[in-house]
């Protein structure tokens, strides 16, 4: 029976609190799938050496697999806007991801192993871009892009905190990685069970958005390009947190029981970060993206040069610039990317950024063998070259929302 005009609730009332209820159910699933794949991450070097691999077979691995899972999200973006299957996408995505993991712990060569791991990363390509596309439907109707992202990754990356945390107990308990990987299958079932959960509750998640979509949207605007260009060198600037933790090693400056506890601490910064500035963002802007990278570019010479302190330190800037550009970036290109275009930037603007990260890591590993004043050097000034870009997108920002205003 249709209800009485004065008995209907506001659309806009309903859409604010089931775009807020959808955002923290999708941030509890991606934080046990983190808790998962990040817990299984950090003992994938070791284990691999345990089954016979060699160094650089585990390079070889880790570093294919690292590039297919950010060059695919092309494939998947421009498929999930084609067909606009974007749930049956991110549930295939996170069914070969939250399998690989626990599948791990009965790998019988490292070449097993490695198929298991490159599944993974494939997994996780497939269902990034569909996923946030459906993420940003929420955003505007929960009070900005930027909070809706920052809610996101913040509970992303606790689950990266405390999964890695919670394997290195087992280790210190049992000491065998077989029952490491097999104990990951619990958040793995959880985040397969919220999946379903949330594919049941929120079938249709574009309902969530409250703009009509750009019918005449055609292509990516010109800013959109811009931004991309200074978010791959912010990347390339990167240095990968193995990378880091190798230099530890070798220098002693962090003992070896502290790297975990260092990681853990760039997760809970990276955390934060995301929720502070993904609230910024929504009130100010791309602008709020300079100052931070100028103060992230400062964590290079700080674990590379520094003791213990300032590696503590520049651990804390690594982690805050890398959770503030991954949460900041699905909230800019939303605003950028008609709807209809939306999963195919997303794919476009994370496949550039994880194959810049994936170059510019591979060249400071070459650089940390020759000469670790040149590492710190392209380091800063790759990330300090992205701030005409930031700038030019922040300007042309400001000018937009001046002429909506008028």
């Amino acid at each position: 029976m249709e209800l009485p005009s004065k008995l209907k609730t506001p659309a806009n009332s309903v859409s604010k609190g089931t775009a807020l209820k959808f955002v923290l159910l999708i941030g509890v699933m991606s934080f046990f799938a983190d808790f998962a794949y990040e817990g299984a991450r950090g003992i994938i070097g070791p284990y691999l050496a345990v089954l016979g691999a060699s160094a650089a077979a585990v390079a070889t691995v880790t570093g294919f697999g690292e590039l297919l899972g950010y060059g695919l999200r092309l494939v998947s973006g421009r498929l999930s806007d084609r067909t606009g299957q974007f749930w049956p996408i991110t549930i295939v995505g996170y069914i070969v991801q939250m399998s690989a993991v626990p599948l791990l712990a009965l790998a019988g060569s490292w070449q097993m192993a490695a198929v298991l791991i490159i599944l993974e990363r494939i997994g996780k390509a497939t269902r990034n871009p569909p996923r946030d596309v459906m993420l940003s439907h929420a955003g505007k109707e929960m009070g900005g892009y930027g909070w809706a992202f920052g809610v996101h990754e913040a509970l992303d990356q606790f689950g990266a905190l405390f999964g890695p945390l919670a394997v290195a107990a087992v280790l210190a308990a049992r000491g065998e990685y077989r029952i490491a990987f097999a104990v990951l299958l619990i958040p793995a079932l959880l985040t397969l069970s919220l999946l379903a959960v949330a594919r049941w509750l929120y079938p249709r998640p574009e309902d969530l958005e409250s703009t009509p979509p750009d019918v005449r949207a055609a292509g990516l605007p010109r800013i959109f390009w811009i931004y991309l260009t200074g978010a791959v060198l912010v990347a390339a600037g990167f240095a990968d947190f193995p990378l880091i933790a190798y230099h530890f090693q070798q220098e002693s400056t962090v003992p070896s029981t502290w790297v975990p506890v260092f990681y853990a601490v760039a997760m809970g910064v990276s955390g934060i970060g995301s929720l502070v500035f993904g609230r910024l963002f929504d009130r100010l802007g791309i602008v709020v993206l300079i100052p931070l990278t100028i103060i992230a570019a400062l964590f290079a010479p700080l674990v590379f040069l520094g003791g213990f302190w300032p590696a503590l330190i520049g651990v804390a800037l690594w982690g805050l610039g890398m959770g503030v550009h991954e949460s900041i970036v699905p909230a800019a290109v939303a605003l950028m990317a008609p709807s209809q275009r939306r999963a195919s930037a997303y794919g476009l603007f994370t496949a550039g950024y994880g194959v810049f990260w994936f170059l510019g890591s591979a060249l400071m590993g070459v650089l940390y063998d020759a000469s670790l004043p040149a590492l710190i050097a392209f380091s800063v000034v790759a990330q300090l070259a992205a701030l005409p870009a930031l700038a030019l997108v922040s300007r042309r920002q400001r000018a937009a929302s001046w002429s909506d205003d008028r």
